[in-house]
């Protein structure tokens, strides 16, 4: 049984709950204020709700936590029945006690993601509380729209959202990029036939397509949430690479979400791979975070 919160000093209270509805009530506002900084808590948070209202939430209870402080949220935490440690950004002191909280009420992530300092804070709180030495698994660069500019010239085809016909190809190419990108889950998801259990089960899903109508390259984007959409995966099949293609599509999506009514587009890049983080930057993505995520031995 969770306690209703707990006190962090001077700097907040804590209010921990199971149920998902009761936390967005209370803490969508402060998630939607700065939507694009906080579009992974926005999407993962959206994901677990759907499946509790679907009845597909079989494997036992997500926690979140709200850090309240001159009546107003601060931050937030969700930990996943799986392990999934997500946070906000935290002041480093914070990030101790609540590493310390989390010990003490038994609660063990698997692994966190955050911003960089968040994150790397908290792994650091978790080792010294638990011993459990902290292995990086994900860094990344967060980039958020600012003008379009899209590629000139673009190359020959049309974009063409995916639908149900389109879906052996979507799976095929979701696929080929976990493996070009070492996401062992989500492979396994998707060969164990869980397409809706896998990260790409809620995206939407466009085509670059060749004048013959060939497809060339795909991006995905989430759903609108506090007018946010983020656009992954981007993913051209190598013997296709360095046609455009993937910059056509992009700004595709891009355009396609302004126009629903996107206040912020948002998309994550490898900081190792130059050329992606160069051809967002001509589309006119501007860098604004850095994250990383640790797991835990």
């Amino acid at each position: 049984m969770l306690p209703d919160d707990w006190h962090l000093a001077d700097d907040g209270h804590w209010h921990l709950t199971e149920d998902v509805d009761d936390f967005l009530a209370r803490a969508g506002d402060f998630l939607r204020s700065r939507a694009a900084l906080h579009n992974t808590p926005l999407t993962d948070i959206e994901k677990l709700r759907l499946r509790r209202a679907s009845g597909r939430d079989t494997e036992g209870a997500d926690v979140f936590g709200r850090l309240d402080a001159a009546g107003e949220a601060r931050a937030v935490f969700y930990l996943t029945a799986r392990g999934r440690l997500g946070l906000t950004p935290l002041p480093t002191r914070q990030v101790g006690r609540l590493a310390a909280q989390l010990t003490g009420l038994g609660l063990s992530p698997a692994h966190v993601i955050a911003d960089h300092d968040t994150a790397t804070a908290f792994a650091e709180a978790w080792q010294r509380h638990t011993a459990a030495a902290p292995v990086p698994f994900w860094k990344t660069h967060l980039y958020r729209l600012g003008t379009l500019t899209p590629p000139r010239p673009l190359p020959a085809g049309r974009g063409h959202l995916a639908d149900d016909k389109d879906r052996d190809q979507v799976v095929r190419w979701c696929r080929e990029f976990c493996v070009a990108v070492g996401e062992t889950a989500s492979i396994e998801a998707i060969d164990a036939g869980s397409w809706a259990e896998s990260r790409f089960g809620d995206r939407h899903f466009t085509f670059w397509e060749a004048p013959d109508a060939t497809p060339v390259s795909m991006a995905a984007t989430t759903s609108m949430l506090g007018g946010m959409v983020r656009v992954d995966p981007v993913y051209t099949p190598a013997p296709l690479r360095g046609h455009g293609y993937a910059g056509a599509v992009t700004a595709e999506v891009s355009r396609a979400a302004l126009t629903a009514g996107a206040r912020d587009v948002v998309l994550f890049t490898d900081p190792a791979n130059p050329t992606s983080n160069a051809l967002y930057q001509r589309l006119g993505y501007v860098r604004i975070a850095g994250f990383a995520g640790y797991r835990f031995s």
